[in-house]
């Protein structure tokens, strides 16, 4: 068995960082033009080389999106884009429209191109198509069981690759094609610029009886009848890998570092387990628990085992779960003085317990006895975004190691 690849989003370089730091393959992320997550801070030129440098230097992979359904004025600009990342040594593009495919495969034959989600693959006839036009890598659709993937990996041939998303939001929409968003926000989803209207609060009114707002689930705070629970399959290891899928991918450009760190750790330790001893290999909750610990809704397995049913939406909220914050990111340690230099995230306080975790690593506990802001000041309080802190730890720390704590109230 080949071990799949764990694909990271990153919105920023902190996160891109972040992401292969704590274990990720792969990372995929927008530039300023032609990608599909304008919420995203999105990376220009400079900070895509930066990335990628930083990702090849680790023997890491960097994807761009290229992913828009685009109007005539917005393939302008579009050869020069990707000859920019091609000359910067990109791994590959993500595309979903056959039209931007044709550009960047006849101005830069030599970049792999992804097949995008997007572009709502399901079933090895349109693999195949595009595999005869030089599609190494198909994103399939969502809308897949286990039993259909495994279909299409038996079928298609041994160097297409095939990619899934196996952890994140969830689109009621067919592979993400939404006109929803455009039509009540004036902001096109499938130009990256999504309202996500699937979360608003939605009522019932009938036509003769205008003004009478009728909740479509017996509750008398309305419902979200669009709301999906977020997709987690990191308790199906052996059935995505037995499925011959060998990318997983993880949803989340406009998540937090603290939610990519959390999210990837536990993907990375539950794949690694996995290949040690595949026989015996058993699912440990902490995994889960762990991803639990970052900003979610409710888990659903989405498709891949059948189709979702009303227990796979969300109909009391759109909110998400948050039961802890990201108060720090250690950013140096001595190990004479035990004292760690912390940027904060978060407010802190003195006598806050709190939670330290990095890659590789289990968590532990501590309180907060001491602090000292940059002059060497005793004080109470970190209240400051982005402060630089300096603390005192029970255990040895590393860089990049992320403080968090329960949420107050």
């Amino acid at each position: 068995m080949q071990k799949p690849e764990l694909l990271a989003p990153a919105g920023d370089l902190e996160k891109l960082k972040m992401a292969i730091i704590y274990g990720a393959d792969a990372v995929y992320l927008g530039g300023e033009q032609f990608g599909l997550r304008k919420a995203s801070k999105n990376f220009n030129m400079d900070e895509i080389k930066e990335g990628i440098d930083f990702a090849h230097s680790r023997g890491k992979k960097i994807y761009i999106t290229m992913n828009i359904i685009p109007h005539n004025k917005d393939l302008k600009g579009l050869e020069d884009y990707a000859m920019e990342l091609y000359k910067l040594n990109v791994d590959g593009v993500i595309v979903s429209d056959p039209g931007v495919f044709s550009i960047i495969n006849r101005t830069v034959p030599n970049l792999p191109i992804h097949l995008s989600t997007q572009a709502s693959v399901t079933n090895y006839e349109t693999i195949m198509f595009w595999y005869n036009l030089g599609i190494r890598r198909v994103i399939l659709a969502r809308e897949l069981s286990f039993k259909e993937i495994k279909e299409i990996t038996s079928k298609v041939p041994k160097d297409l690759e095939i990619e899934t998303f196996v952890h994140g939001a969830m689109c009621i929409s067919y592979s993400g094609r939404c006109l929803l968003s455009n039509y009540m926000a004036g902001r096109d989803a499938n130009m990256g610029d999504c309202a996500h209207p699937c979360r608003w609060k939605y009522n019932l009114v009938e036509e003769k009886r205008p003004g009478e707002y009728f909740p479509i689930f017996e509750d008398e705070k309305g419902t979200f009848i669009f709301n999906s629970k977020d997709l987690a399959m990191i308790e199906y290891i052996p059935e995505l890998v037995d499925s011959g899928i060998n990318s997983f991918k993880i949803e989340g450009r406009v998540k937090s570092s603290y939610y990519v760190a959390t999210v990837i750790r536990s993907y990375r330790r539950a794949i690694d387990e996995y290949f040690k001893d595949p026989q015996n290999y058993i699912f440990k909750e902490d995994w889960i628990n762990e991803i639990k610990k970052a900003s979610h809704r409710d888990f659903t397995t989405g498709f891949y085992f059948n189709k979702p049913t009303e227990e796979d939406q969300v109909y009391t909220s759109s909110s998400y779960i948050r039961e802890y914050d990201y108060v720090g990111l250690v950013l140096d340690y001595d190990k004479e003085s035990k004292i760690a230099t912390i940027e904060q995230r978060n407010r802190m306080f003195v006598g806050d317990e709190v939670e330290i975790f990095g890659p590789n690593k289990d968590y532990f506990i501590q309180t907060i006895e001491t602090m000292w802001d940059e002059e060497g000041e005793k004080i109470e309080v970190a209240p400051h975004p982005q402060q630089i802190i300096k603390m005192k730890m029970d255990k040895p720390v590393e860089s990049w190691d992320i403080i968090r704590k329960v949420r107050r109230g």
